[in-house]
């Protein structure tokens, strides 16, 4: 696979499996927090006072194929931060030269800071010397000039608490006077990632029939108990919609019409779960998340863009599903994100 090595351009570093086949996801490089952000436990980090939470200050750049990239603007979208926070939107199609800018495709824009023909030169900017994947989401500081950061999970929690003063007032955390605590959604965010987030990715890129069996058991294992414990619950923590839910919401949104074909996660289709299936519209049909999904972009990106996988690039059609249809799950109780009464 190809990365940035020393700031140039390879196309032969890295691999993807290990010895017995097995997936493994390269770790992200740019690792900073934007002041005032609430760190969790698990993340060796502080906020650092060069970059600080200003409205109009950042950038993100994202693929709307790209589950990682869907949580950054549904936090976005979900936050009230359009008008805060700037999207620059990359190809779906990943040739050997990376993520590209096609302005002229639908649905993607030109680099709007820079004017760069792919993502890379974003990271040899921030860093000559870089030697790392070049991935989606990346928030940027115009005023350093640099990439904050390039972990999804915690571009997430920046914008969740940083930020909180500059958008609508809403919330994806637990309030204060819910059972539910903060910690519990990362427990969460934490349990869903290995198996299910990352799952369908273990399942798709095995080279070996031991790997991808231990990977289908762990994926199908936990979405067999997230349909359970979502029989009595509407969202995944506590009374309302938090970053858990996003987070499982980008897996679940291109589950049947992608992994259950193209990574061969088809034991089973969400549609067939009993709450999962409800769950997922209930999400969908949520003010502010439709219009964060691109389905031709993430059908076009998986089908086309792996071919170790798909290597006819041929993109499946079906199936036809309708995720506006009724969900019956406002009888369980809990709420969407809304803005702040006060404000």
């Amino acid at each position: 696979m190809n990365q940035l090595v020393n700031g140039e351009w390879r196309t032969d570093t890295y691999e993807a499996t290990d010895e017995e086949g097995a997936f493994q996801r390269g770790e992200t490089t740019f690792r900073n927090w934007v002041a005032g952000s609430d760190v969790p436990d698990h993340v060796d980090a502080e906020p650092d006072e060069r970059f600080q939470p200003e409205a109009g200050r950042y950038h993100l750049y994202v693929s709307y194929a790209c589950p990682w990239a869907h949580r950054t603007l549904l936090a976005r979208s979900l936050l009230g931060l359009e008008d805060a926070i700037s999207v620059s939107v990359v190809d779906p199609w990943r040739g050997e030269d990376g993520w590209q800018f096609s302005p002229e495709k639908a649905g993607c824009t030109r680099d709007h800071l820079h004017d760069s023909d792919y993502l890379r030169e974003l990271y040899v900017e921030a860093d000559p010397d870089a030697t790392c994947r070049v991935t989606v989401p990346v928030l940027w500081d115009t005023e350093e000039e640099t990439i904050v950061n390039n972990e999804s999970r915690e571009i997430l929690r920046m914008l969740s608490t940083a930020f909180a003063d500059i958008g609508n007032g809403a919330s994806l955390l637990p309030a204060d006077d819910d059972d539910a605590t903060v910690e519990d959604v990362d427990e969460v965010v934490t349990d869903i990632y290995e198996p299910i987030n990352n799952g369908v990715y273990r399942a798709g890129f095995a080279t070996s029939q031991e790997a991808y069996d231990e990977a289908m058991d762990e994926l199908f294992d936990a979405l067999d108990r997230y349909d359970d414990h979502l029989a009595d619950q509407r969202y995944l923590v506590g009374d309302s919609l938090t970053e858990a839910d996003i987070c499982l919401f980008t897996t679940l949104i291109r589950f049947d019409q992608v992994y259950h074909t193209h990574f061969m996660c088809n034991r089973q289709f969400i549609h067939q779960y009993d709450n999962l299936w409800p769950y997922l519209r209930d999400l969908y049909q949520t003010a502010g998340v439709a219009e964060t999904v691109d389905m031709s972009h993430i059908k076009e990106h998986y089908y086309t863009t792996h071919p170790d996988v798909t290597p006819t690039g041929i993109i499946a059609r079906g199936p036809d599903l309708d995720f506006e249809a009724g969900h019956d799950r406002d009888r369980l109780g809990g709420e969407a994100p809304t803005p702040d009464a006060a404000d």
